[in-house]
């Protein structure tokens, strides 16, 4: 694309280790360090001095102390004296995160980042998400000219490189998160129009739960292996894992024992009421092992052979895989009986004998979707239904969850109002938004057991709240603790303003630091749109009037004029008109490049804090443009001709974004 400038390194193989996000970033640490070597006084950068410079830059993560750098390197390079270049900083650095990822091999799905440390790919994996495609969206009226796919080829990622499949998947994953009328779908789509999919899968894939780590449009583009890979493992896995939690399945308080258990069930990951699950039907089978993970505890397929003999009883059949001592021939065994059950194969024999984390998980999962082998008990259920909140309260929650998770904090969240009680997340949150701002000395962290350790934490986020100007009446730490969901919510909603309002601040646009305030973003955007030559205006962000969708419509077209189609546009007047503007809206926004987690009922309804962090976004995507794109956006209009230049301003955003800006307030 015109106007992007990659970083080069001379070796391929070293270069095909990096995304350019990657490369870019690292090379921005590498000059620092070069530049601050030798004392301050710009000297050579040698071997020795990496142990030091890269531990306080925190190059390769906090996951290796100085000694153990410098050990590594007295390993690695016997000259210590040495001069450092880029490309050898490179190889220093890969060998550092080997090391890392060595003491921390375990994690859970949704954190593990899109990229790894060695850019190679699973084939099993690959091969199980091309059938989970070919399956879900074979009959798609737009892809079905290029399914199925063969496994056996890389066609997947060149029929990726448009970013109608990927869009395509997050909305089998989450239906409705994508309005479909905003992707592009043409037989031959230009930079342009693939950098706008590209966009628009990245942010939506961050507002259905998405961990997106250094991967940005261009990566997609160019159709990298391991990061297209790792995305749609993350998407297919969210779809697979949709109804492993007590809002679509009330059924699970079976596995606990009295309803003071249901807020623990509550805040577990999916991943960790998948287990639970599957030990209480184990139970059940008179399987004696406690099964902790879904690769090496279930290697021996002598959990799935019982697991599935509890589930579904009347589709065995022998030999009974439990009397077969061979295990690969176990293994087959097990999946005969699960086909048998109409579930679909994420695995074969051979994966399941090498425990395969992912695959199990997948195929776990779905034993789960389709007979998870439960009973209603009402009593249990009615406790659920009085406890549930109401659907303003589940729609900011999950906007907050999602925006949270969007930072790149090391806690990965699922809930809301229990995973904060600890104080430890708000802390992490704090700290991104508000670097430095943290007394991590003083910092309890979990698993804690003690309650006045959480009260502590919960303390020091109050009083961090009123550094930062919130307003906190008659709110303390315990309430927090106690998970008081209507304090955690306000508290939430002035952390996610603050960030705004930080961000709008620090752009170069700003460059006198005045302070930001609403009134200041509501101006604008009247002014964008009368400027523009359209007639509507917001007199609030809880301007009734606001349903229709019409003035953000009309913003999101002063920004860029191309972007809206307005041939797809209703007049907002009856209800559903209403909906299908706002689903419009947030597609049209994500496109651009905006992280938004509204949902089209938060326009239908007005909800003043939603309205207000939508059009922040489009303010702050739209003065982060360099003016002479933003200049060339306005005067091209709706030919076109400005796409390969302004396609260059939302490249690669999405690596470096968490909510609007991964550098929080910085």
């Amino acid at each position: 694309m015109a106007g992007f400038e990659g970083v080069v390194v001379s070796d391929p193989s070293l270069h095909n280790q990096f995304t350019q996000v990657e490369l870019r970033s690292l090379k921005s640490q590498f000059l620092s360090m070069r530049t601050s070597s030798g004392g301050g006084d710009g000297g050579p950068l040698t071997v020795r001095d990496l142990s030091v410079a890269m531990s306080k830059l925190k190059i390769a993560g906090d996951g290796l102390s100085e000694d153990e750098r410098a050990v590594l390197l007295g390993e690695s390079f016997p000259d210590l004296d040495h001069q450092v270049d880029f490309e050898l900083f490179l190889r220093v650095y890969l060998k550092m995160q080997g090391r890392v990822g060595a003491k921390n091999s375990s994690s859970a799905f949704l954190k593990a980042a899109t990229t790894t440390l060695l850019h190679t790919i699973s084939e099993s994996e690959k091969s199980s998400y091309v059938s989970h495609i070919n399956s879900y969206l074979g009959e798609d009226p737009f892809l079905k000219k290029y399914l199925p796919i063969d496994p056996m080829t890389n066609d997947l990622f060149e029929i990726s490189k448009d970013g109608v499949l990927l869009c395509k998947l997050i909305n089998i994953a989450a239906p409705g998160t994508i309005d479909e009328r905003a992707i592009n779908t043409k037989r031959e789509l230009n930079p342009w129009e693939k950098n706008e999919n590209h966009t628009l899968c990245l942010h939506s894939a961050k507002a259905i739960g998405c961990t997106l780590v250094n991967i940005g449009t261009q990566d997609l583009a160019e159709g990298r292996p391991h990061l297209v890979l790792g995305l749609i493992s993350q998407i297919i896995k969210i779809q697979l894992l949709a109804d492993v939690n007590l809002k679509k399945t009330p059924q699970l308080v079976e596995l606990i024992g009295d309803s003071k258990d249901v807020e623990e069930l509550m805040s577990l990951s999916p991943e960790k009421i998948l287990l639970r699950w599957m030990n209480f039907q184990l139970k059940k089978g008179g399987f004696r092992r406690l099964i902790t993970n879904f690769s090496s505890d279930v290697k021996d397929g002598e959990a799935y052979a019982c697991l599935l003999n509890v589930l579904a009883p009347e589709y065995s059949r022998k030999p009974y895989p439990s009397t077969v001592k061979e295990l690969l021939e176990r293994a087959k065994l097990v999946l005969e009986h699960a086909d048998r059950m109409g579930c679909k194969r994420y695995l074969t024999p051979k994966d399941i004998v090498e425990g395969s984390p992912n695959l199990n998980l997948a195929f776990v999962a779905h034993i789960f979707q389709k007979r998870n082998g439960l009973s209603s008990q009402m009593k249990q259920i009615t406790f659920l239904e009085a406890n549930s909140d109401d659907p303003q309260v589940s729609r900011e929650e999950r906007a907050f969850r999602l925006w949270i998770n969007s930072l790149g904090i090391p806690t990965y969240i699922n809930n809301v109002f229990e995973d904060l009680r600890t104080g430890w997340v708000l802390l992490e949150a704090l700290d991104k938004v508000a670097p430095g701002i943290v007394c991590w000395k003083s910092a309890n962290k979990p698993p804690i057991k003690m309650p006045f350790k959480k009260v502590e934490n919960c303390n020091q986020v109050v009083k961090i709240g009123k550094q930062l100007k919130f307003s906190l009446v008659n709110i303390a730490g315990n309430d927090i603790v106690q998970g008081n969901k209507k304090l955690i919510l306000a508290f939430l909603w002035q952390l996610m303003r603050y960030n705004i309002l930080q961000l709008l601040k620090n752009l170069r646009f700003h460059s006198r630091e005045k302070e930001i305030k609403d009134v200041d973003i509501l101006n604008w955007a009247n002014d964008r749109v009368k400027n523009s030559g359209r007639h509507s205006r917001m007199d609030s962000f809880k301007d009734r009037s606001l349903s229709s969708g019409i003035f953000f419509l009309d913003l999101l077209s002063a920004v860029e004029p191309r972007v809206v189609n307005w041939s797809l546009v209703t007049k907002g007047e009856r209800d559903e008109e209403k909906k299908m503007n706002a689903s419009y809206i947030i597609s049209v926004a994500r496109k651009l490049g905006c992280s938004v987690f509204l949902l089209p009922e938060d326009i239908l309804e007005v909800n003043q804090k939603m309205m207000l962090t939508l059009t922040a976004s489009i303010m702050y995507w739209c003065l982060k443009r360099p003016i002479t794109e933003d200049r060339t956006a306005s005067s091209d209009g709706e030919n076109g001709s400005s796409s390969e230049t302004t396609s260059t301003s939302a490249l690669d955003d999405t690596a470096s974004e968490s909510s609007l800006d991964d550098s929080g307030g910085r």
